[in-house]
């Protein structure tokens, strides 16, 4: 018996949230940048990303012929440049110079990595898969750059701190309060030693 509530919604990509990120290719002497909501991790062992792109944009040709691109994690205070660069094309103006947005040499790619985001992920193009309206890059991630204040005295990324954002249909959302960690449902809890107290005679 079917008791959900749930109505037909026909079908498309309504999958959300997902990442907004700026993706940066080019070179450090002629700098571009987009953003992207189609990307994510395909894999660990090499580690791997993708990133969607429409052949009709700018940054596609580049990528397209370097072979190489960098994935720029967007905080609340870059959400507004994050929606510049990608309803305007570098076609037509250099977008980051009129942000003013800065960007550096990367450790393995010739593509440059955006200053102000908090993680910089270097990418070498492995393939390419036509999909239909967007085209499919299968990267390696080369190199990760961080901003070291993300990270504690232990050697743990603390992305918490960074003030990542989400995009949901549209709209921009900032990434709220933590509620579980990997593996919390099984994990066994410990129990709390009670204090003694030591009598004094």
């Amino acid at each position: 018996m079917n008791t959900s509530n749930k109505v037909p919604f026909g079908s498309g990509a309504i999958l959300s949230p997902v990442p907004a990120v700026i993706v940066s290719c080019g070179s450090v002497d002629c700098p571009n940048a987009m953003t992207a909501a189609w990307t994510g991790t395909v894999n660990t062992s090499p580690p791997k990303l993708y990133v969607s792109i429409r052949r009709e944009r700018y940054s596609y040709d580049i990528i397209s012929q370097t072979g190489e691109f960098v994935i720029n994690l967007v905080t609340r205070e870059l959400t507004a440049a994050a929606d510049y660069l990608g309803v305007r094309s570098g076609r037509n103006e250099d977008k980051l110079a009129r942000l003013g947005l800065g960007v550096s040499k990367c450790q393995k790619v010739t593509a440059p990595m955006l200053d102000k985001s908090p993680v910089s992920i270097e990418c070498r193009v492995d393939r390419v898969i036509p999909l239909g309206s967007h085209d499919m890059f299968i990267a390696d991630i080369v190199a990760v750059n961080v901003n070291p204040e993300l990270i504690d005295e232990n050697g743990r990324l603390c992305l918490e701190k960074a003030g990542l954002i989400a995009y949901c249909h549209g709209q921009y959302y900032s990434l709220g309060q933590r509620i579980g960690s990997f593996g919390f449902s099984v994990r066994k809890k410990t129990k709390r030693r009670k204090k003694t107290q030591t009598k004094h005679k």
